[in-house]
């Protein structure tokens, strides 16, 4: 008499895309770009990279959906019963703040502007300008300058995470680089640059980022 072999529980936490994703960004927020291999996540999940295959393609597929899982949760939701100007302060300032936790983030951004991730920033941000009394013929170049901004600080954030260290003090580079402005550049040919570069050392990121969007504002507000 043969005995049957006991059917194996179905696992609760089966592999599935989300899950991958997930653990993407958790690896991607550990180590950055060069830490998410298909053998890491396997390692992570406890599965082979073969079966992280079947739902996605390659390392390209994965950073974007891992980039749109970010994006996705700052712009969801975030604006509920807010007035426009605000509610595009929100979401712009969402994204700078996911930009900066994250240097991948912004990277991803700029690599691939066409990307959901940016369809969803450009959605979010460009569906306030209709209440905010800009007209149909002037919306897609309005919620352009504020994606396009948005592009700016991303390349900006990648291009440093690219030639600094994580553990880079900020406030000391700065001040570095002030230095270096003042006395590596003649006064005379970079006045403006040598009448603001106090201002350099001691500036807030995310100050001077809703100081930019608030002079978008500003102009759009002017447009009939």
């Amino acid at each position: 008499m043969t005995t049957k072999k006991p059917r194996t529980a179905r696992r609760g936490d089966a592999l599935s895309k989300e899950r991958i994703v997930r653990a993407a960004v958790e690896t991607l927020d550990e180590g950055g770009e060069d830490a998410l291999t298909f053998r890491v996540l396997a390692n992570r999940l406890s599965t082979g990279p073969g079966a992280i295959y079947h739902h996605v393609a390659g390392k390209d597929e994965l950073l974007r959906a891992a980039t749109d899982e970010v994006i996705a949760h700052v712009t969801t939701g975030a604006v509920t019963g807010d007035e426009p100007g605000e509610a595009i302060r929100a979401i712009m300032l969402g994204v700078f703040d996911a930009i900066h936790a994250r240097p991948w983030v912004g990277a991803q951004l700029s690599r691939e502007p066409w990307q959901t991730a940016m369809l969803q920033i450009f959605e979010s941000a460009g569906g306030q300008l209709a209440a905010l009394g800009v007209p149909e013929h002037a919306q897609f170049d309005a919620a352009s300058a504020l994606v396009n901004y948005v592009l700016g600080i991303a390349g900006q954030s990648a291009a440093g995470a690219r030639a600094l260290p994580r553990e880079t003090d900020q406030s000391a580079f700065l001040e570095t680089i002030a230095a270096q402005w003042t006395t590596q550049h003649d006064a005379a040919k970079y006045p403006f640059v040598h009448q603001v570069v106090a201002q350099l050392a001691e500036h807030d990121d995310r100050k001077q980022f809703l100081a930019g969007i608030d002079l978008i504002l500003a102009g759009i507000s002017t447009i009939r």
